[in-house]
């Protein structure tokens, strides 16, 4: 039933590994490092990769990791039970060779694997044979409620609930005077409230002054400012491209700030870090965010129980910083499988244990898993004679076009020429607003400073087909030697199955280099929503095997939040993809890469 169990230690060793077919199991097991162990996602012990199901379990003492693979179309309900009998096997067994980090010996394990095995299926089939027993009334909850304390609970609002509960036939003669006293209790302190209300209402009614006679309202024909003649109305046309009549005002400051490298994020707290706490002298440390867990100390191994109330803790302040509830949970159940077992020194507090090693998962999950330096990827789709294609994709009313113009205004500052697609064939005033930007961004860098156009708009005006417009500038882009076409979409929710089908569209199409997503920092658990159903659309419309799905990640509005950093982790925990801009203001420098190591300060202060 099994196709593969191996025992290997965090290093890389594999001390005991078993096979039962001749298939190559590495991709899934190198998948399972590096998606899940690597990337601090061992809340869920299960994996699934191709055909197979992976499960784990951790070792934090010894720094070891069993895993178990089996078809994904089995329903195996003796794994769980397996992993745990055959880790303490190993362990009891090979405890000595163990601690002394010998990983280089020869295991001799099939026949205590073989056993467990056995011993485990053996079970599984003794569990399916016994029937369910209903739940006896001793083991309900219900059983657990006394009538005492449904009043206490309930009095106040309820009170006619305790009085029928007082009637009732079975209860004996005692327990109903004392319930019933209970009751005139209750009703006494209620009336007593409703009084105090009714007069409080008294005291604060008060007549209203007798207001003035209303004057009598003439109706009078409203004024124009245009006069009412149609000889100023073209001005306010806006359909048609009129470069002349739009004064853009040069501001040569900004130009050349934005050369080179996209300068890091700082990021500023208000608040006090624990650290800066415990050198105070003053004798009440319960300014920090674990001040409470100080005297949690000793050389013993960290169970489940006494990492609770520090995690419990660290979830709150976790989603206090705008991190998804259902992220937090996960961080916290990583942090505990992570650190279950492991064995503290003698000055280690639990507390300073888990704060630095949530800080290190949060590092990991903020740091990009590839490479990512898009002048380079420009560069080397110049030297193969086309252009590099960024499409950006969203939610209504992120600011994919304000972003747009600032990334625009990068790559030109890089001496890269851009091309803008209008795809945002939706919404009124799309394509005049990246005129708007069009003209400014040319005002920063005319042509006669590059000997060239820096920035062009590919528009086709409005209700045409997204995809063919974006294929279209890409050609364009292609025949007059332009280097990188950035393409605007129109704002989607992501139920909207109609234009996620179109955008899946948009991309299967035209085959961008880059995806990217631009979410807003001021949401938290809608940010997992967007990304997960954006994804999943982009993956299901799509006719190829291999559907291109989000690159990246713009995060927008990051000066809105102030240390309310959680929708960074949010966003990249879900899709595993790097944050790639930051946007955090309103002109075009006001574009940031991601300090990870800055936003987890902000994040755990």
């Amino acid at each position: 039933m099994l196709d593969l169990f191996s025992i290997f230690s965090k290093g890389g060793i594999v001390l005991w590994c078993f096979q039962s077919t001749s298939e190559i199991f590495s991709p899934s097991v190198n998948a399972l490092i590096r998606n899940v162990i690597l990337q601090e996602r061992s809340s869920n012990s299960t994996y699934n990769h191709n055909a197979l199901s992976l499960q784990y379990k951790l070792d934090n003492e010894f720094e070891l990791v069993f895993v178990v693979a089996y078809q994904r179309i089995l329903q195996l309900s003796y794994i769980d039970k397996f992993l745990n009998d055959i880790h303490l096997e190993f362990r009891d067994k090979y405890k000595n060779e163990l601690t002394s980090g010998w990983h280089n010996i020869d295991f001799d394990f099939k026949t205590t694997f073989d056993s467990i095995l056995k011993q485990c299926e053996q079970w599984a089939k003794s569990q399916e044979k016994l029937p369910k027993q209903m739940r006896t009334f001793e083991d309900s909850q219900k059983s657990k409620k006394t009538v005492a304390s449904m009043i206490e609970r309930k009095g106040d609002e309820k009170s006619k609930k305790s009085v029928k509960i007082v009637e009732n036939k079975s209860i004996t003669n005692g327990t109903n005077e004392s319930v019933s006293d209970m009751e005139d209790e209750v009703i006494a302190a209620n009336r007593a409230k409703l009084a105090q209300k009714l007069a409080k209402t008294k005291k604060e009614t008060k007549k209203s002054p007798k207001s003035p006679k209303p004057t009598e309202r003439v109706k009078k024909p409203r004024v124009w400012e245009l006069g009412g003649n149609n000889r100023d109305l073209p001005s306010l046309d806006f359909s048609t491209d009129k470069e002349g009549d739009v004064e853009v005002v040069q501001d040569t400051q900004i130009v050349g700030q934005m050369a080179g490298a996209i300068r890091d994020l700082e990021v500023e707290s208000g608040s006090s870090s624990e650290d800066e706490v415990e050198d105070k002298p003053s004798p009440k440390k319960s300014g920090g965010m674990f001040g409470i867990f100080k005297g949690l100390v000793g050389s013993k191994a960290l169970t489940e129980e006494s990492m609770r109330p520090v995690l419990d803790k660290l979830r709150d302040h976790l989603i206090g910083k705008n991190v998804a509830a259902d992220i937090a949970n996960k961080l916290c159940d990583s942090v505990a499988v992570k650190l279950e077992g492991k064995v503290l020194g003698t000055f280690d507090s639990v507390a300073k244990t888990i704060r630095a090693t949530l800080t290190e998962s949060l590092v990991q999950i903020l740091s990009p898993k590839r490479r990512v330096d898009i002048l380079r990827d420009c560069l080397h789709a110049k030297e193969q004679g086309r252009p590099y294609v960024m499409s950006f994709c969203g939610v209504n009313g992120v600011g994919k076009s304000t972003n747009l113009a600032k990334i625009c205004f990068w790559l030109i500052e890089n001496n890269l020429s851009v091309l803008i697609a209008a795809c945002d064939t939706f919404r009124a005033g799309a394509v005049e607003q990246l005129r708007t930007h069009v003209r400014r961004l040319l005002a920063l860098h005319p042509p006669q400073v590059h000997n060239r156009t820096m920035v062009h708009l590919y528009e086709r005006g409005y209700g045409k087909d997204a995809a063919g417009i974006a294929m279209e500038a890409i050609k364009y882009a292609a025949d007059s030697k332009i280097d990188v076409v950035l393409i605007d979409t129109a704002g989607r929710m992501q139920d909207n199955e109609p234009l996620m089908r179109a955008l899946a569209k948009l991309i299967k199409v035209n085959e961008p280099d880059l995806v990217l997503f631009v979410g807003e920092a001021l949401v938290g658990n809608e940010a997992v929503d967007q990304l997960v159903k954006f994804n999943q659309a982009l993956a299901d419309h799509s006719s190829s095997t291999n559907p291109h799905v989000i690159d990246g990640i713009v995060l927008t509005k990051f000066d809105t939040i102030d240390d309310k950093v959680g929708a960074a982790i949010s966003m990249t925990y879900i899709t595993g993809q790097p944050i790639v801009f930051v946007g955090t203001g309103q002109t075009y420098t006001d574009l940031k890469a991601l300090n990870a190591n800055a936003v987890v300060n902000a994040l755990m202060k």
